[in-house]
């Protein structure tokens, strides 16, 4: 479906293009559209206006579900309850300083997640308690309990595995 999505915009600017090459030019392909067009030529355009001001996007639109939460070990649909809280969390509250492809995060201060390697669960609970390495760079406790339990479940399923 995606296919045709993107292919049928082109085929009908394609058409149109080989109408006004054929027609002599711009003026003249709107003067025989305009006198001697058939009914069915002149419901073309109608119809192709709608196909690429509604259709199109509605494709889009329904199928951007696909593309939701980026890349990575786990889609959306294969979370459990603990994993979705545990990414909804990840990208309230930790997105804007780290990378993570599986939520399409671009962090511009802290490390990137997906190059420290698999992270297990214990290490993300110790750099959540502590504020990272312990350095002050990332807020201490900056989540508790099963909120962190939660994130910290999440990113040793995902971190590392992009």
């Amino acid at each position: 479906m995606e296919l045709l999505a993107f292919l049928i915009p082109f085929v009908l600017l394609g058409a149109v293009v080989v109408f006004i090459a054929f027609s002599g030019g711009p003026g003249k392909a709107r003067e025989a559209y305009l006198t001697r067009g058939s009914t069915a030529f002149k419901l073309f355009v109608p119809v192709a206006f709608v196909v690429l001001g509604v259709v199109i996007p509605g494709l889009v639109l329904a199928n951007r579900g696909e593309a939701e939460g980026g890349k990575g070990a786990l889609r959306s649909e294969a979370l459990t309850t603990s994993d979705s809280n545990g990414k909804t969390l990840f990208r309230q509250r930790c997105a804007s300083c780290h990378t993570l492809g599986a939520v399409n995060a671009r962090g511009v201060t802290g490390p990137n997640l997906d190059r420290v390697g698999e992270l297990n669960k214990a290490r993300v609970l110790t750099a959540i308690r502590i504020g990272g390495t312990g350095q002050g760079q990332m807020p201490p406790q900056l989540l508790t309990g099963p909120d962190a339990d939660d994130v910290a479940s999440y990113l040793s399923k995902v971190a590392g595995r992009d």
